[in-house]
This record gives structure tokens, C-alpha cells and sequence, in this order.
């Protein structure tokens, strides 16, 4: 019996906690309620400027580093929020990372993970 009543206090401390986090401003922010997910300053990590993703701002698309565990609906709601404009479409690419060598040690370079985000007609985003 007192097993039992030991499991029962925890499960109400646990429960207490999580009404104190939820008051204090709690781990997720309101616009993100899916559980795990990331404030839109953690989806995106950069904007990716190369030849290829400089040729695709004449076709209002935009390519951005996200994180690795960033979806489809977290890169939009980021994007959207971030720069506040309409998201029509999001393609994801997945890069590998790279072996690399010096001398006799191995290495591997980390993979990115890359967004192409195309807007609205209409709307743009300040490139820097």
C-alpha cells in the first residue's frame, strides 16, 4: 500500500510542476504547441546564398539551413513568423555529411539540411 501511495505522489507533484511551468510561460511557446517542437528562431539557422539559390531569387524562391528535425509546417509557421510573409511552398533537400581525410585520420564534415521556401506572388524578403 505505501508503493502505491508513493507512485500517487509523484504523479501529483509531476502534475503541480507542470501547472507551475505553464504559469511561469511553460517550455513551448503558445504558436508551437506540438510537444518537441522548436521557437522559430531554432528552425532556421541561416539563410544558404550560393550560385544556384541566387538564380532562384528571380523565381521568388528562398533557401534557408533549418535544423535537422524541422518539418514542412515548423519551416512555414518560422518563416511566416519570422519575416511576415505567406509561404506557397516548401521543398526539403537532406545533404549527407562528407568523409574528409588528412593524412591517416578520418573525419566527417555534418550534413545540413536545406529549405527551399517559394513565396506569394508579391512578396520578397531583404536579402543581406
Amino acid at each position: 500500500m505505501a508503493f502505491l501511495k508513493k507512485i500517487l505522489k509523484n504523479k501529483e507533484e509531476k502534475s503541480a510542476k507542470n501547472k507551475r511551468d505553464d504559469k511561469v510561460g511553460g517550455k513551448t511557446s503558445p504558436v508551437f504547441s506540438t510537444s518537441g517542437s522548436k521557437a522559430p528562431r531554432g528552425i532556421i539557422r541561416s539563410q544558404h546564398i550560393a550560385e544556384k539559390s541566387s538564380w532562384l531569387f528571380s523565381k521568388n524562391k528562398y533557401v534557408f539551413k533549418v535544423s535537422k528535425d524541422a518539418n514542412k509546417n515548423l519551416i512555414k509557421k518560422a518563416v511566416e513568423g519570422k519575416f511576415g510573409v505567406k509561404v506557397e511552398r516548401i521543398n526539403i533537400v537532406n545533404l549527407p555529411g562528407h568523409i574528409r581525410r588528412r593524412g591517416s585520420q578520418i573525419g566527417l564534415k555534418p550534413g545540413i539540411k536545406k529549405a527551399i521556401v517559394t513565396l506569394r506572388k508579391g512578396d520578397t524578403l531583404e536579402i543581406k
